[in-house]
């Protein structure tokens, strides 16, 4: 592994945030991912800083409300397809996504959560704020056209501390 700066590749990793990215938490002995396509890479609070979202009714949430930390690994190149969409549509409360999509874990370098393997770039991140969307503070058409069933999203601020490219 190769360390970087949080935002060496952060134009890479937007473009590649919307077709797919891993993130991962653990609490006590268990771990799930759950593919994201939404997420925000910026500065708050004088660091760098990876922003979230989880809506309470993903087997994930139940995991990042009991962590203090959480990792996103992107592939760059487009590959493990399969296993993001795989990771998107089933349930962690249902599966082991990680030996039915053939996905490996590595150990974080900054984190006690894991990474996934076979990604191009990884940020380890120490949750700092986390805020329940307020859907009166929402867009009225982003509303109606993303959240119909009204279940709406937790974001999660979580300070980077470690970002670096599998080699």
């Amino acid at each position: 592994m190769k360390k970087i700066a949080y935002d060496d590749y952060i134009q890479k990793a937007t473009r590649a945030l919307s077709k797919g990215a891993f993130l991962t938490v653990k609490s006590n002995d268990k771990v799930n991912t759950m593919t994201i396509g939404w997420g925000s890479i910026g500065y708050c609070w004088g660091k760098p800083v990876f922003m979230v979202m989880v809506r309470d009714s993903r087997y994930t949430y139940e995991l990042i409300e009991k962590s203090d930390e959480f990792t996103v690994s992107i592939p760059l190149k487009g590959q493990l397809k399969e296993a993001l969409k795989f990771c998107g549509t089933k349930s962690g409360r249902d599966y082991d996504k990680f030996s039915e999509s053939s996905l490996s874990i590595q150990a974080g370098q900054d984190v006690n959560t894991p990474i996934i393997k076979g990604c191009d770039l990884h940020y380890e991140c120490k949750i700092k704020f986390k805020q329940v969307m307020n859907p009166n503070n929402l867009d009225q058409k982003y509303n109606k056209d993303w959240y119909p069933q009204k279940d709406y999203h937790t974001l999660y601020f979580g300070e980077i501390v470690g970002t670096y490219l599998e080699e």
